[in-house]
């Protein structure tokens, strides 16, 4: 199994609209980044995920578990982004990125060194 963190804005897709998905999931689309397209591409069922708020809330809110693999997103008329489908695990209390830079076991992840990448690996530990 792998982990990510997958970002985004609130205005646009919230926790609270992945929480009312349900089961079903969502695909997580709109991704128009190559570097984040292929970490999306070596996502498999059963990956988890931290849903993170970017833009003024900037918080780890929710754990997502990624229910079908990558595949061509709908929403690219190019044809060069893809998309996975992530389905709600749980809620969390928030966890803020100025208290994930203030701890130094945290200091190794992609999200202190490049904040802007929408979707990147985390290691287990």
């Amino acid at each position: 199994m792998q982990y990510w963190l997958l970002k985004s804005e609130p205005d646009e897709w919230s926790w609270t609209d992945q929480v009312a998905i349900g089961e079903r999931g969502e695909p997580w689309t709109g991704v128009r980044n190559y570097q984040a397209r292929n970490y999306m591409q070596q996502m498999r069922v059963g990956d988890l995920g931290f849903f993170y708020h970017s833009g003024k809330v900037r918080s780890v809110v929710g754990i997502v578990e990624v229910i079908k693999s990558y595949e061509p997103d709908p929403t690219d008329p190019t044809g060069k982004f893809g998309m996975v489908t992530v389905k709600t695990r749980c809620s969390l209390t928030p966890v803020s990125l100025s208290w994930i830079k203030e701890h130094s076991m945290l200091q190794m992840m992609k999200l202190n060194k490049q904040p802007r990448l929408s979707v990147q690996p985390v290691t287990k530990a």
